[in-house]
Order: structure tokens, then C-alpha cells, then sequence
């Protein structure tokens, strides 16, 4: 009981917004990297959380790679959700909100710039806000470290000859 107790009262004075990114260089230019990542099903082939259970089921509305496609997923690890694209601007930016079924969605997002001799410098990552208590969570959770093994991940599929 005191333990509830002292997590209630510490998640009073956790934020309860994040944000969290990580950035990579990428050896290939900058439209070939964003023609990619804009298709949200290639996460598949580079995302930790989706990697992490291949077995999940996925279904998708619309077409990927635009405004309005929606992929939902359900697994055993990863829960119920939802990533639906709301915002692309061709060859610099993806925005996309993630739905986990509980607090209001994340924005997640990739910004892509040109690095300079055939290279693009990929941000990937996400903000939002987590209600009171589950807000205790952010101090847990460290979503840097998977964006960054996702960058590692997509900058290996990408260069691959």
C-alpha cells in the first residue's frame, strides 16, 4: 500500500510529456532514403518494436506512403495500435500518429537532409504526452535507445549492395 502510495505521489511530479529522436547518417541520397522510410509497411524491415515480434498481425487501410494510410497492429508484446500518416512534405518530412488505445496519440516522425556527397542525415522520433499516473512511465522509458537501433537497422537495409 505505501509503495502505491509513494508511485502515485513521485508520478505528481513527473512530466507527463516526452520526446524522444535519434539521428543517423545515411550513405545514400537523400530522395532513394526518403522514398523508403515514407512507406510505413518498410518499418517492418528496420523498426525494433516491429521486429521484435514478426508474428503480430497487421492489417492496413489505403494506400502506404500517403496521408491517411493507417497501419494497425496486434500482438502478444506490442499490444493493440494504430500508425496513421497526417502529414508528409515530398522529400523532408513524415509525420504520422501513433494510437496505443490509451491517453491521447504520439506524433512520431522522420525528417530527412541532404548531408552532402550522396549522404542524408535521418531524424526519426516522437512526442506526446502520457496521462497521470501511467506518467510514471517516462522515467522507464527510454525510446532513444530504440530509434537509434532502428536508424542502425535502417542505414544497414539501405546500404546493403
Amino acid at each position: 500500500m505505501i509503495f502505491i502510495a509513494l508511485v502515485l505521489i513521485v508520478a505528481l511530479f513527473v512530466p507527463k510529456s516526452f520526446d524522444s529522436k535519434s539521428q543517423i547518417i545515411i550513405n545514400k541520397p537523400k530522395d532513394e532514403v526518403f522514398a523508403y522510410i515514407v512507406q510505413v509497411k518498410n518499418q517492418d524491415h528496420f523498426g525494433v518494436w516491429q521486429l521484435s515480434e514478426p508474428t503480430m498481425k497487421k492489417h492496413f487501410e489505403g494506400t502506404d506512403g500517403t496521408v491517411g494510410f493507417k497501419y494497425h497492429w496486434d500482438g502478444e508484446k506490442m499490444g493493440k495500435g494504430t500508425q496513421t500518416i497526417t502529414a508528409i512534405v515530398p522529400g523532408q518530412s513524415m509525420e504520422s500518429e501513433l494510437d496505443f488505445g490509451f491517453g491521447e496519440p504520439a506524433q512520431a516522425y522522420f525528417i530527412t537532409n541532404d548531408a552532402g556527397a550522396g549522404q542524408t542525415e535521418v531524424t526519426w522520433g516522437i512526442k506526446g504526452k502520457t496521462p497521470y499516473p501511467f506518467n510514471i512511465m517516462n522515467l522507464c522509458v527510454d525510446m532513444g535507445k530504440d530509434f537509434e537501433q532502428g536508424l542502425k537497422n535502417l542505414k544497414d537495409v539501405l546500404e546493403r549492395p
